[in-house]
């Protein structure tokens, strides 16, 4: 079966992260550690996490001229990544997130975006052959919104079917939706995007309709370890359950969930079968600290997609 081109626009940001034995409240100085820094940014994650899977992968965004965006080419191109449209700002100095995570696993993340805030659509037009010839076009909201209009309105014109992962949530032009194929917010997006609390299956579902109605036929909400609700129409949509894992630190599984979904969708999976992948994606990226390099390796996912007979 062929493994599929994805193209990813999207965000890289170093991370910047330190352990906490709880999250500081206002004014507290808390001794935590040990700190590590490595590759991140939700685009970077979603196509380290779609790479491991066995996906040909082209990555879009911009770092700045310093060491940190050095640092983010030479670790795509260890990643097999492909690095021709990773663009350098002369002036922008290259993303960075502050990330806290506790002792439970949990995290607080400030993201400065830096140079990837600033992707055109210039820039992004540049792609435009690769993103033609792409299975799956994948793209966030943590960069210019002007990248992500520009992204979606290639890929339309070029029949390659688009998922949007509208986070970290913001304001976007909404008439976008009803270009995007697929749509994967977690709760707290799909709240943001419909004004409906997410807590339990039900509230879900209502979620996922109200999204449904803006014009994507395919809405994809995580629910965390609950795993994923799937809506396409109709009176219901379907649970496909989480696997169950011992979490060491949640930063990046909503990352990997996106990169597993665009894998597996590339590479010829019914989109069932592709949830499901997905989701042993993001559960084996909790049980391993940080984000890029905690994405599995396409082995480890059949692995352990087999102990758990799925």
């Amino acid at each position: 079966m062929s493994q599929g081109i994805v193209t990813v626009v999207g965000s890289y940001v170093t991370d910047l992260m330190s352990r906490t034995p709880h999250m500081p409240k206002v004014g507290e100085t808390v001794l935590g550690g040990p700190f590590k820094m490595g590759p991140g940014g939700k685009g970077g994650n979603q196509a380290v996490a779609a790479a491991r899977q066995g996906s040909a992968v082209y990555m879009v965004t911009k770092v700045g001229d310093d060491e940190f965006g050095a640092y983010a080419r030479a670790n795509f191109t260890k990643e097999t990544i492909n690095t021709q449209y990773v663009f350098v700002d002369p002036v922008e100095a290259t993303g960075a997130a502050l990330i806290a995570v506790d002792d439970n696993g949990d995290n607080l993340i400030v993201v400065a975006l830096g140079a990837c805030g600033t992707l055109t659509t210039e820039e992004v037009t540049q792609a435009s052959q690769v993103i033609a010839k792409s299975d799956i076009v994948l793209v966030q909201l943590e960069t210019s919104n002007e990248a992500v209009i520009a992204t979606v309105a290639l890929a339309k014109g070029h029949g390659v079917p688009v998922i949007l992962n509208p986070a970290p949530y913001h304001e976007f032009p909404r008439e976008i939706l009803q270009d995007i194929t697929y749509i994967t917010p977690n709760e707290t997006e799909a709240c943001s995007l419909t004004g409906l609390k997410v807590d339990t299956e039900a509230d879900a579902l209502q979620a996922a309709k109200a999204i449904y109605v803006m014009g994507v036929p395919n809405v994809l909400i995580t629910l965390g370890k609950k795993g994923c609700y799937y809506y396409h129409g109709g009176e219901s949509g379907k649970l496909y359950p989480g696997f169950e894992v011992q979490a060491l630190d949640t930063t990046g599984a909503g990352d990997a969930f996106n990169g597993g979904l665009a894998y597996a969708l590339a590479s010829g999976q019914a989109l069932g079968e592709a949830i499901i992948h997905a989701n042993a994606v993001a559960a084996l990226s909790v049980t391993k600290v940080g984000t890029s390099p905690a994405m599995p390796t396409i082995d480890e996912v059949l692995a352990f997609k087999a102990v758990d007979k799925l």
